[in-house]
């Protein structure tokens, strides 16, 4: 608008075109370099820089387009998981009866999650967490739960038949009551004496993965 303003009041002024401004880093020179070109006046006398204008317009371009790569990401590329590899939000939700079977659920977060009658019959869950979880009743039927946390959790009257417990870890209050273990690995779940002597009572059975005997796995006399 200064532009027109100044072309408006003055006839004396030679006909002159405005360059076209180009979005170039190297035009971005520091605040002290563009204080020193605004010094200095155009030949014609009107006090417009047009070297000032269009590296003025190139730096605001530069500030539109960051702009906009910030607030228009492309959905696909968003968080969307509990877990690296899991495609819903696991933690803290009441996922009762939910069918996770056969999934792939690595390091998946289910803490303080209610899991009750929740289906994992062979789902891949190396490592993921059901601290505090809910998992009454629920199937981890020939699910593979190496190094998986189930600190504080409720996993009694689970199946957890041919489950492969590598590692796991249990401590805390954690309950099996009344689970179905026939074939389960226990191999290093650090189990409460009184856990370890209840499980004994019911254990039986091979882990068809490990070759384990569920008994020896759990250190029963």
């Amino acid at each position: 608008m200064a532009i027109l303003l100044n072309v408006s009041l003055s006839s004396k002024l030679p006909p002159f075109s405005i360059p076209k401004a180009r979005l170039s880093f190297s035009k971005l020179l520091p605040d002290s370099a563009l204080s020193r070109n605004s010094d200095s006046a155009s030949p014609q006398g009107n006090g417009i820089n047009f070297d000032h204008l269009q590296l003025s317009v190139a730096r605001g371009s530069f500030v539109a387009l960051l702009s906009a790569s910030v607030f228009f990401v492309d959905p696909a590329l968003a968080f969307k998981g509990g877990g690296p590899y899991g495609a819903e939000v696991t933690r803290g939700q009441d996922l009762t009866g939910k069918d996770f079977s056969g999934k792939s659920l690595i390091k998946q977060d289910f803490k303080t999650s209610i899991l009750r009658q929740a289906n994992f019959k062979g789902a891949k869950l190396l490592g993921a967490s059901f601290f505090d979880a809910d998992l009454t009743g629920a199937d981890l039927s020939d699910a593979d739960l190496r190094s998986a946390d189930f600190s504080l959790a409720n996993v009694s009257k689970a199946n957890l038949t041919n489950a492969n417990l590598e590692g796991a870890l249990a401590t805390g209050n954690t309950s099996f009551r009344g689970s179905i273990i026939t074939g389960a690995d226990f191999t290093d779940v650090p189990l409460r004496e009184d856990q370890r002597e209840y499980l004994c009572k019911a254990a039986d059975g091979v882990n068809p993965t490990t070759g384990n005997a569920t008994r020896e796995t759990l250190l029963c006399n």
